[in-house]
């Protein structure tokens, strides 16, 4: 023990170089220790024999600089971070994560069964298939970083896997914990195996090596992918005929594409005769690049992990394919939680008393759990699916061969049926007792991909648009809602339970379907809807239960709601309103149509998740963005509105939450106002710039920030100080300065706060350009906005938006003490927000 104790006291005096020899020695010594992979701190590897002759071990080549060679998956490794000190191993993984993630070095090495993080104190491992998903998020800037730990993508990154790290990692103090820590190791990093050359493929790596077979194999094959894919043939079924495979001969003859030797063969089909016909395709280069690829790895994978890779052949469908098809895996915790909810709704016995029907079944795990199993219908758009739900149930899935069949809802006539499914959709008595339960796709029309990057038009390729999208009016761009309209027009009578977005109860969009869709909404849940596969938004999705039975306008409902651990966290009410009660009715009264303009207004949609469209600038916008011109009639009226927008956190619970027309007291609170006002004038989403002009929105006088020249434009100031207004509208655009009778405007304390620390920023900016010679001063250096002082010290990345910092530290310094500022200003702005109803509780 005093050997133990000695140890971990040397541990806290070391540095982080000697710190990780020091852990290599003490724990790791019968591991190679000495890799360098990527940018990773600490890398441990089995000791792996040479390669032999034919190079099968190319694929563990690291990066170059690296030494060595990178072992096989299944002999045991690590990648971790390390700090000295005592840390936060928490935070170091998420680190290591952004390490890898920046890198794409599983892109380049296979990744290990863990990976881990350690400091003087302690050492904690993580299995690397609990996070590996969040290496394929969408639309996430992983150019950040890693060890800065306040960045956006930073808490991120850490919110969406602290609860896998806390649930998943193994954590061992060295002082407490030796004997179990060495146990572990021992036991999961096993020394390799000299006779063993190949990969073992489990559910841990499949996704990563189906990466390298893309790049590697399918290029290979004889195919035109873009007319495959519309024909519902993907390349993940080509992957999976590989790697279900032995020999080269596929094991599972119920994969919709089989590997036979040396081609491939497809859609399998009995003609009248009762004779199969398939189609074949080959490979391009005689199967040398298939053979090639295939020799590093060991097929197939161990018989445990087969329906888990087939059931997750989601994972293997282009983005723009599960968008379109609803390809997406319904979680567990929410498909069981909503049994429960329908349980509390229909009864115990539900199960034994409704049909059921999952009309976009997918692979079919919503059904997972079910009991009564000749109650149970199962169809979805892909055959490949109906084969993974076939092949499950020979594999104990508790589903009826026959009721699993396929049928592409939004187009397919309900004749196609099956007999027992026809004869309870063609009787209204019989209806009333059959739910349709369903996780619909929730594409919308411009969601998909064609050729070239260009938008297509996913909803608008269904029958449904066709029939009913006088009906659905702009919700009918919504999948969605076309499922939802076809239930209600043409299954009257029957019950809903669905998983979809709020917008059906909330949006704008939504008003004629809601007028339209007259069913009473009974119980619900909502839950964060990041925790489904693939979807990196931040936004809630809700389970519903209609009855269509019951006719009745949805107007509000109180909810649950759940975190993503499945914790119920309180209740929130959802409501409905008309098309006269949101905020954009309310700011398209002070339309001006005068041209003497200082900026415009742009705007979009009325809920918070378009509130980074909410901006100030210079010139109109040629997008779609509604836009209102400023000047002195209605300068205030849009900075109240742009400070509503903008003055209280998006989050995934309300990022639905819809803005209001406001109560008339708005009107007389001049505090109120006021700071909506200089909020606006401080706010990073105002974007106007000299680029595109004069500035008008200059907060301070010359004298304030010691400028050099004259301003171009005092028209800020000056109504600041009460001097421009209603009444003597030829003021606006004059020059001269001449001195009118009137009151300054008051602010509070936490607006001039934010005057104040504003005013040093602009001061500090004018005392750098006043070292310029006079000569290289220009107009717009001198006149610069608050965005454009900002583009001064932060720059431009490559790609030209603008940096988060600037390598001038003082002005990070006086930037950070503004935007400190204008936060408790925007906390004392949202509570006027609910008191003069811009949003309601």
């Amino acid at each position: 023990m005093q050997v133990i104790y000695r140890k971990s006291m040397s541990y806290l005096t070391s540095r982080e170089e000697e710190l990780k020899n020091k852990v290599a020695q003490d724990y790791f010594a019968a591991f190679d220790c000495t890799q360098i992979i990527g940018n990773v701190d600490f890398c441990v590897t089995s000791q792996a024999p040479q390669p032999p002759k034919g190079g099968v071990f190319d694929a563990f080549t690291p990066p170059l600089g690296g030494r060595g060679a990178t072992p096989p998956l299944g002999a045991g490794g690590l990648w971790a971070e390390a700090k000295k000190g005592v840390s936060d191993v928490y935070k170091s993984v998420v680190q290591l994560i952004l390490t890898i993630g920046k890198a794409r070095t599983f892109d380049k090495v296979l990744p290990p069964p863990f990976l881990g993080a350690f400091d003087a104190e302690k050492i904690a491992f993580l299995p690397y298939n609990a996070i590996q998903e969040v290496f394929y998020q969408n639309d996430f800037n992983w150019n950040v970083a890693p060890s800065n730990h306040e960045t956006k993508e930073f808490k991120q990154v850490y919110d969406k896997v602290k609860t896998t790290i806390e649930n998943e990692t193994l954590l061992f103090y060295y002082q407490k914990d030796d004997l179990e820590l060495r146990e572990f190791i021992k036991t999961n990093f096993v020394v390799g195996n000299v006779a063993t050359s190949k990969i073992r493929i489990d559910k841990n790596n499949f996704i990563t090596i189906y990466t390298k077979w893309l790049a590697a194999v399918k290029p290979t094959i004889v195919l035109n992918w873009e007319v495959a894919k519309k024909n519902n043939i993907i390349d993940g079924d080509f992957y999976l005929a590989d790697l279900l495979s032995q020999e080269n001969e596929s094991l599972k003859d119920n994969l919709y594409v089989l590997l036979k030797k040396d081609y491939y063969e497809l859609d399998k089909i009995l003609d009248e005769m009762g004779m199969f016909q398939t189609k074949k395709t080959f490979f391009n280069d005689k199967q040398k690049a298939h053979t090639q690829f295939w020799n590093k790895y060991e097929r197939p994978p161990k018989e445990q992990y087969w329906d888990y890779i087939v059931e997750r052949r989601d994972l293997l469908v282009p983005q723009d394919v599960r968008e379109r098809k609803g390809s997406f895996f319904t979680p567990v915790i929410w498909a069981d939680l909503s049994k429960q909810y329908l349980a509390q709704v229909l009864g115990e016995d539900w199960q034994d008393e409704y049909y059921i029907w999952d009309c976009a079944a997918g692979t079919g795990n919503l059904l997972v759990g079910l009991t009564n199993k000749r109650r149970i219908f199962a169809s979805t758009l892909d055959r490949q699916d109906v084969d993974v739900m076939k092949d499950r149930i020979q594999n104990g899935a508790n589903l009826m061969e026959d009721n699993v069949f396929q049928f592409d809802f939004l187009n397919d006539d309900f004749k196609k049926l099956p007999a027992k499914l026809q004869e309870i959709v063609n009787s209204p008595e019989k209806r009333k007792k059959l739910l349709i339960y369903i996780n619909p796709p929730y594409a919308e029309a411009t969601d998909g991909i064609g050729q070239g990057g260009k938008k297509i038009d996913v909803s608008k390729e269904t029958k449904i648009y066709e029939k009913y999208g006088s009906i659905l009016k702009k919700a009918k761009n919504e999948l969605f809602a076309q499922f939802l309209v076809r239930i209600y027009k043409e299954l009257d009578g029957a019950v809903i339970g669905q998983f979809s977005t709020l917008k059906i109860l909330q949006s704008a969009n939504f008003i004629s379907f809601r007028q339209f869709f007259l069913a009473k909404l009974q119980k619900m849940f909502i839950v964060p809807a990041d925790t489904f596969d693939n979807v990196a938004g931040q936004f809630p999705i809700g389970f519903m239960i209609w009855q269509t039975q019951q006719k009745e306008l949805f107007t509000n409902i109180t909810t649950a709601i759940y975190d993503k651990n499945n914790k119920f966290i309180g209740n929130k009410t959802l409501i409905a309103y008309s098309e006269k009660e949101y905020i954009n009715k309310w700011i398209q009264q002070y339309t001006n149509l005068e041209n003497n303009w200082i900026g415009f207004l742009a705007y979009l949609g009325n809920d918070f998740q378009n509130n980074n469209q909410v901006r100030v600038s210079s010139f109109k916008p040629t997008s779609h963005l509604s836009t209102i011109g400023l000047n002195k009639h209605n300068i205030l009226v849009a900075c109240i509105y742009f400070a509503v927008r903008h003055c209280i956190k998006c989050t995934w619970l309300n990022d639905r939450d819809q803005f209001t027309y406001p109560h008339d007291t708005w009107q007389i609170d001049k505090e109120f106002q006021h700071d909506c006002l200089t909020f606006t004038l401080f706010h990073g989403q105002n974007k106007i710039t000299t680029k595109n002009g004069i500035n008008h929105w200059l907060p301070f006088t010359e004298d304030e920030v010691n400028a050099r020249q004259e301003f171009e434009s005092n028209l800020i100031v000056r109504f600041l100080q009460g001097k421009i207004t209603s009444e003597n509208s030829n003021a606006l655009f004059e020059k001269d300065r001449k001195n009118t009778v009137a009151a300054p405007l008051q602010f509070s304390p936490e607006s001039t706060a934010v005057f104040e620390a504003g005013k040093k920023v602009w001061q500090y900016y004018h005392a750098n350009i006043n070292k310029l010679p006079l000569q290289n001063i220009t107009k717009e250096l001198m006149n610069a906005s608050f965005y454009d002082i900002k583009v001064y010290f932060q720059g431009r990345n490559p790609a030209g938006k603008m940096n988060n910092k600037s390598a001038d530290e003082k002005y990070n310094e006086l930037i950070g003490n503004l935007r400190e500022a204008l936060q408790v200003l925007g906390e004392k702005i949202a509570e006027k927000v609910y008191e003069h109803g811009f949003l309601k509780k």
